[in-house]
């Protein structure tokens, strides 16, 4: 063994003791950084989640109303005047309150209107100056409704004792009852039939009658606790008129309604 060796023997020691202290401390640093960064980031929550089960929902929907249109004094304006019953079809808006009653049963409320405003002209009969005879008809509701509602699926489902998941697709049926009020009008010039004199004048009717309704629709969901909503729903009404109208049965306010919008459980 020469001088130089008796020196590298004990320094190759030490550098191996050394690295083999070394490996373990990194590994375990490598290790908790790992860890602390998979802490620091919080988990992603499922949209579907909710923390209890809905006492309800909310909603607002835009209609549209097929007017039947079926008594006698449209009969009567359409026959003379240039107004077909297609034109008494309404844009609506509603809004409803859904409370959860059992598992798969609703009582609702809601609040409906329609309004149409024609403009019209006597379809045979001309004034003195051959121009037409004009006059605007408007027929505008306001429903007030009471309703059972039971879905046909269930709502959702309970996942654990704080989660609740609400189903993707809610079909449902309905009926009720409730209060209409009404206002039909019409106002311009008119023809005097016993002398064809031209007058103007208005001509109003208003008054509240009792309604029936049948209904069905779907709600989809579109995020969490919000749900699209579309519906068919079918009113029954008729209502007495005015002393405007004398002779005339009683005002038809009966028609199918489409309507769609949003529905938010609360």
């Amino acid at each position: 063994m020469t001088r130089g060796d008796h020196w590298i023997r004990p320094i190759a020691a030490v550098a191996l003791a050394a690295v083999t202290l070394a490996l373990p401390g990194r590994a375990f640093a490598q290790v908790s950084a790992e860890s602390t960064t998979a802490q620091s980031t919080p988990p992603k929550r499922s949209a579907d989640f909710l923390f209890s089960r809905p006492r309800g929902s909310i909603g607002v929907r835009g209609s549209w109303l097929f007017a039947s249109a079926g008594s006698d004094l449209f009969d009567f304006i359409t026959t003379r005047l240039t107004i077909d019953k297609t034109d008494f079809n309404a844009p609506g808006l509603g809004g409803y309150v859904n409370v959860g009653v059992k598992s798969n049963l609703d009582a609702q409320f809601g609040i409906e209107y329609e309004k149409t405003n024609q403009p019209s002209e006597y379809r045979d009969l001309v004034d003195n100056n051959l121009q037409a005879i004009e006059q605007t008809t408007s027929l505008r509701s306001l429903n007030l409704t009471a309703s059972l509602r039971v879905t046909l699926v269930p709502k959702g489902r309970s996942v654990s004792r704080f989660a609740w998941v609400p189903a993707r697709v809610i079909p449902y049926v309905g009926g009720g009852g409730g209060a209409v009020y009404y206002e039909f009008m019409q106002t311009g010039d008119f023809v005097d039939y016993t002398d064809l004199t031209v007058f103007p004048d208005t001509f109003r009717s208003t008054g509240w009658a009792p309604s029936l309704h049948a209904f069905s629709g779907v709600d989809v969901q579109v995020y969490r606790s919000l749900y699209a909503t579309i519906e068919g729903r079918y009113t029954k009404a008729s209502a007495k008129l005015g002393t405007d109208f004398i002779g005339f049965d009683p005002i038809d306010l009966s028609g199918f309604k489409v309507s769609a919008g949003i529905n938010l459980l609360f």
